[in-house]
């Protein structure tokens, strides 16, 4: 959320993350920890479950240790965030010296008019229009080490015209997390985000490591860039029952069962919740991760498609997420489980019959 000197709030912001819980139970008393997640209401402390701060970093890279964000609203950030709000704070210094206090630490030296103190503002996470040229330089995913890499997830429903391209080299912008060698440029699986229209909205990334055909061994193999709020990386046109998640892969995974539903990929819990409806849609299968922030993207698409007649079903996976599923348990056990789940007039329409 704020601005800050990535030297002083970001080793700050590191140590809050590894006593999360803590700074959750000082900061967000009302709140209470289920899993790996401590959810609460908001930032403000409210009684509720909107808002979730991951507890412990998440061994895919998609999220480290004190990391929030309110699935209601689309805000997040980190702990120094919370701090600050707690506090009433108006300065960084405010909310740094707060930190360094929770923590047991020693002040800086210097202070007065230290420039780490400065507010520096966020870099810019690409607009629409860099996302288009991105999704222009890439080229065909299939043959690729895209494809290799979905297969390596047991994904072999792969289609010419899904929303998916390849860049043999595409620019990696290191971290604070990053090693120090880290190579700034990795094959990549590109991934279209677009609007209800079909315009290009913005691009998801996924660096890939071709010896292993895995993702790249890199702090955050997976970013999105461009504008992101209510659009998603659609497979297939809408219609009056489509599905819903938030990873490519899981959605393609559950296309494996489903190869007829129409989906779309919203690429985060928050995204999930926010993605815009279209016209004709009248019943969507929300494809969710077995964790809270499943359950509160699960609870606000409910609450907003109630007042506009759309039916919700959730389908829950047996293990943590959808792609464990087909690649742990297989699409047999895997059907069978999604089979009751799916409204009755949908099986027939939807579900691959038992081979």
């Amino acid at each position: 959320m704020m601005g800050r000197p990535s030297n002083q709030a970001g080793e700050l912001a590191h140590r809050l993350g590894d006593q999360a819980e803590a700074v959750c139970r000082h900061y967000l008393s009302k709140g209470h920890r289920e899993g790996r997640y401590w959810l609460v209401g908001d930032v403000r402390n409210t009684p509720g479950r909107s808002l979730y701060v991951r507890l412990a970093g998440s061994q895919d890279g998609r999220g480290a240790a004190g990391k929030w964000t309110d699935a209601s609203t689309g805000e997040h950030g980190d702990l120094l965030d919370i701090i600050a709000i707690a506090g009433g704070h108006h300065r960084l210094r405010d909310t740094l010296d707060e930190a360094r206090r929770f923590l047991s630490l020693p002040g800086p030296e210097p202070v007065g008019d230290d420039p780490r103190y400065r507010r520096e503002p966020k870099a810019p996470t690409g607009t629409p229009q860099a996302a288009q040229r991105l999704l222009a330089a890439s080229k065909p995913f299939l043959a690729t080490v895209v494809e290799a890499y979905l297969r390596n997830r047991a994904i072999t429903d792969v289609r010419k015209g899904d929303p998916l391209r390849f860049h043999p080299h595409c620019y990696y912008r290191s971290s604070r997390d990053d090693l120090p060698k880290t190579r700034p440029a990795w094959p990549a699986m590109i991934a279209a985000v677009t609007d209800l229209d079909g315009g290009v909205t913005g691009v998801h990334r996924t660096w890939l490591d071709p010896a292993t055909i895995d993702k790249a061994p890199v702090a955050s193999p997976r970013r999105a860039m461009g504008h992101l709020l209510g659009h998603g990386v659609r497979f297939g046109g809408a219609d009056s029952v489509m599905a819903a998640g938030e990873g490519i892969e899981t959605l393609l995974s559950v296309r494996q069962i489903m190869p007829a539903m129409p989906m779309i990929a919203a690429l985060s819990s928050p995204h999930l919740g926010a993605i815009l409806f279209p016209a004709a849609l009248r019943r969507l299968y929300v494809v969710r991760d077995d964790d809270p922030a499943g359950d509160v993207a699960v609870a606000t698409l409910s609450e907003r498609a109630s007042s506009v007649g759309i039916e919700i079903v959730p389908l829950s996976p047996m293990l943590d997420d959808h792609n464990e599923d087909l690649r742990l348990i297989g699409p047999e056990r895997m059907r069978a489980a999604l089979r009751p789940q799916l409204v009755p007039a949908d099986v027939g329409r939807f579900l691959m019959p038992s081979r």
